[in-house]
């Protein structure tokens, strides 16, 4: 299992800053981890933000990691920035943590902290498998994936840059 560590510090756009095992006191956390330089992730927003809205309700935090400044990252979400908890990562911190090697990536972290699923680059199958599990262990409704308009499989871009 992969767990991250509980003392690693997350920058949301707005908001202090704290470490993770605070971000977890609560709520489990879905994160949709992505790099706002690559087209890649730029092709995945839209069917990002709809699976992570489908969660909102629950008791999962979900959340974007991007790994930029909060300038880029705020340019690159654009209105999704307000709607959704972000995290910026400039230095890969928590991607490597996560032990990820492509991006965009979902990962769900259990509320202790482990990595209990997780999908790299844009493959349904591997995603919907992801929310699956996510909606199992929170008692939700699961996202339709793939859905009309997402775009067709591909790999994702290095995550460590």
């Amino acid at each position: 299992m992969i767990t991250p560590s509980p003392d690693t510090v997350l920058h949301p756009l707005r908001g202090q800053a704290r470490a993770l095992h605070e971000w977890l006191t609560t709520f489990h956390f879905l994160s949709v981890v992505i790099d706002p330089f690559t087209k890649e992730s730029g092709w995945l927003l839209k069917t990002a933000n709809r699976v992570l809205a489908q969660f909102a309700g629950s008791n999962v935090r979900t959340n974007y990691v991007v790994t930029a400044a909060a300038a880029d990252a705020r340019d690159f979400l654009g209105p999704f920035a307000d709607e959704t908890l972000v995290f910026c990562d400039v230095d890969r911190v928590f991607v490597k943590q996560l032990a990820l090697t492509q991006l965009p990536a979902l990962v769900f972290l259990r509320i202790d902290g482990q990595v209990m699923a997780s999908a790299e680059g844009w493959n349904p199958l591997e995603w919907r498998s992801v929310t699956d599990y996510v909606a199992r262990a929170v008692a939700w409704s699961k996202p339709m994936i793939p859905a009309p308009g997402d775009p067709g499989a591909f790999t994702g871009t290095p995550a460590l840059v």
